[in-house]
């Protein structure tokens, strides 16, 4: 056991043995706030306090076993991007305090002082995507476990060393690719899986558009003596602060974000490597078509894209926007199509959520983040850990570099190399991260 983990760590190796016993744990609707004494809850501490940061972190607050004990952000407070809400390291706190019915929680500015708290077991980091990767190995090399948003790294190269980390840390990672944890999606998953609609021939995965206009003022700002700009772009080029770009839509410029392309891709994505069995693996082929870059003055990201993949057996599948929102896989015998909210199927009784798909079943989650927290305690894996996160998003890692040198690639999915195209290979592994920040 590491010396940076709480002691309260030998509570949750008790909880294990006992789930050994009596794997069904009990849900925290159950057992109420008040029946679990606060030496015996996990504490939490949450990184990345924006509006996603802070939604993600309202789903621990409502666990009777959790105590957020921090927040942390770059800036005090700031607009959310013109969203109307007050955002920030400090209301996240004042939310916290609210919550828990007391003061506001403790607050930092610098994720390493947060990392490295003795008091700490979870850091949520519900950061933009350029910060994943960095924030993440700060909390596993800390100790820590770890509950990280979607895409779960910016960069190829980064989701790499972000899943060996955690193997070697030996940790509890969860994703927030929070359909897994869905009964609709592992009902179609389980369709698939169980040979219903036959040997799977293509699967259409639909992302949505992008922006070709800027969402809200383009004028340029020079921010970059400000610390707190400082320290939110981070590893980032230093760009000018442009309020159309933060802090909601960094997602669309290719500094910060990957555009609606890896928004989305460890949403859909992730589920279509679920129906094919591709957790640890991938395509064998990739070629990118149709990338159309924003006309916004702020965003770089494109507007419309397609990937289109083929992987063992002769699968072939399209992610982009041309495709409908959500995933259809297509078997010699039928298909079935879901989205959030929806299951569609050749044959509509295999829709329906009593229908039984047959004696596989796929991973049961009782809810993503408790599913995290139940892992937290049991030491067995999440629904979505570290590899089937980078794994799911590849494919669009590998588009991107597809569209740039203007040709399809041949992918090893084991090695993790292109073949035969040094120009693409090195291209996908670049890092180019700003000084002083390195992977470490």
């Amino acid at each position: 056991m590491k010396k940076t983990q709480l002691s309260r760590r030998r509570f949750l190796q008790t909880t294990a043995l006992t789930a050994v016993v009596a794997p069904t744990i009990v849900p925290s609707s159950v057992l109420g706030r008040a029946k679990v004494a606060p030496s015996n809850r996990i504490t939490v501490a949450l990184t990345g306090s924006g509006s996603r940061g802070t939604g993600v972190m309202g789903s621990f607050l409502r666990e009777a076993d959790v105590q957020v004990i921090a927040t942390c952000d770059a800036y005090e407070t700031h607009d959310g991007g013109g969203r109307n809400r007050k955002l920030g390291r400090k209301p996240a706190a004042e939310a916290v305090g609210k919550k828990y019915g007391g003061k506001p929680c403790d607050t930092h500015s610098d994720f390493r002082e947060l990392c490295a708290r003795k008091d700490l077991d979870v850091v949520i980091v519900g950061t933009p995507d350029h910060w994943h990767a960095l924030q993440t190995l700060e909390a596993l090399r800390n100790g820590k476990d770890v509950y990280c948003e979607k895409p779960i790294t910016h960069l190829f190269a980064e989701g790499v060393a972000v899943y060996k980390e955690a193997a070697k840390q030996k940790a509890i990672f969860q994703t927030g690719s929070q359909q897994r944890s869905d009964r609709r999606f592992r009902h179609a998953v389980e369709l698939v899986l169980n040979g219903v609609i036959g040997k799977v021939k293509t699967v259409a995965v639909g992302l949505p558009r992008g922006h070709d206009k800027d969402n809200g003022d383009s004028t340029p700002h020079d921010y970059s003596k400000r610390p707190d700009f400082q320290q939110w772009t981070g590893p980032a080029p230093m760009l000018p602060y442009v309020a159309a770009r933060h802090h909601w839509h960094w997602r669309w410029h290719l500094a910060y974000g990957g555009g609606q392309l890896m928004d989305w891709i460890g949403h859909h994505n992730d589920i279509c490597h679920w129906m094919l069995g591709e957790d640890n693996g991938g395509p064998t082929s990739v070629e990118a078509k149709n990338f159309r870059r924003s006309t916004a003055e702020s965003y770089d990201s494109p507007t419309t894209y397609e990937v289109h993949c083929e992987y063992a057996g002769g699968i072939k599948t399209s992610i982009g926007s041309h495709n409908r929102m959500g995933v259809k896989i297509t078997g010699e015998d039928g298909w079935v199509y879901v989205t959030r909210g929806r299951v569609e199927a050749s044959n509509p009784a295999w829709a329906k959520l009593d229908f039984t798909p047959g004696k596989i079943k796929a991973y049961q989650s009782p809810g993503h983040t408790r599913n995290f927290l139940d892992s937290v305690k049991s030491r067995k894996p999440a629904i979505c850990p570290a590899e089937t996160a980078h794994r799911s998003i590849t494919p669009g890692h590998l588009g991107y570099v597809s569209n740039a040198v203007g040709r399809a690639l041949k992918w090893n999915a084991k090695t993790e190399q292109i073949i035969g195209d040094k120009q693409a290979n090195a291209l996908l592994h670049k890092l180019g991260l700003r000084k002083p920040w390195t992977l470490g």
